[in-house]
């Protein structure tokens, strides 16, 4: 069992008039790799924003708990690690800078050899000190690893997590997202067969529409 456990209680979504998801009930208590899916539209971003405390439920609620001790809004970020395609890099900060940043943001001391191994495996140490602006897609997505991993968080949730990735650098996210599962809880929303084929138990979101329809 996992010292961290993530409740999701009856958590509906519409934005006006338009149900994104009605219901969606689900508990993570062991370690091991989730995935979210659905056809394009049908909110798995939303529901990962929604479990990351980004975005409200329209109904229902989300409870991330800690040997057994619920953890606040205000302190969740100290316990997740987020990948996703809304996560905003400073362009003007070489690579290292904006993970200083982040490391001052949390309150942390910065992990510099934990760092600096991720950076290798990621193929990004020897351009750690230039500007993100003159990064490509692939390295800006493997750089939003380091982000969530840097920290040692409980629980990873990863949003299309291989996207602008080239085969290089899947294998190594997927060796990455395995091993995290050993010790922590680690989501991924995504569409794609190989993401999803890590994947111990998968919320099919076609299944939470509105069952009046």
């Amino acid at each position: 069992m996992s010292n961290y456990l993530l409740k999701i209680e009856n958590v509906s979504r519409s934005f006006g008039r338009r149900l994104i998801f009605k219901d969606v009930d689900y508990v993570f208590n062991s370690n091991g790799i989730y995935g979210v899916s659905g056809s394009n539209g049908s909110g798995k971003s939303t529901l990962v924003k929604i479990i990351a405390g980004v975005l409200s439920p329209s109904s229902g609620k989300i409870i991330h708990s800690a040997g057994g001790l619920n953890i606040s809004s205000e302190k969740l970020y100290n316990h997740i690690g987020l990948v996703s395609p809304y996560l905003i890099l400073y362009d003007e900060f070489s690579a290292e800078e904006n993970l200083k940043h982040i490391a001052q943001i949390r309150g942390i001391e910065y992990p510099a050899q934990k760092v600096n191994k991720l950076l290798e495996r990621l193929f990004l140490l020897e351009r750690k000190d230039d500007l993100v602006r003159g990064y490509s897609s692939g390295m800006k997505q493997r750089l939003k690893f380091i982000f969530a991993l840097m920290h040692s968080p409980e629980l990873i949730i990863l949003d299309e997590p291989t996207s602008n990735l080239d085969n290089a650098g899947k294998k190594t996210v997927y060796e990455i997202i395995t091993e995290e599962s050993k010790a922590g809880i680690v989501i991924i929303a995504s569409n794609e067969e190989n993401d999803l084929a890590l994947c111990k138990e998968i919320i099919n979101l076609e299944q939470f529409k509105n069952k009046n329809a």
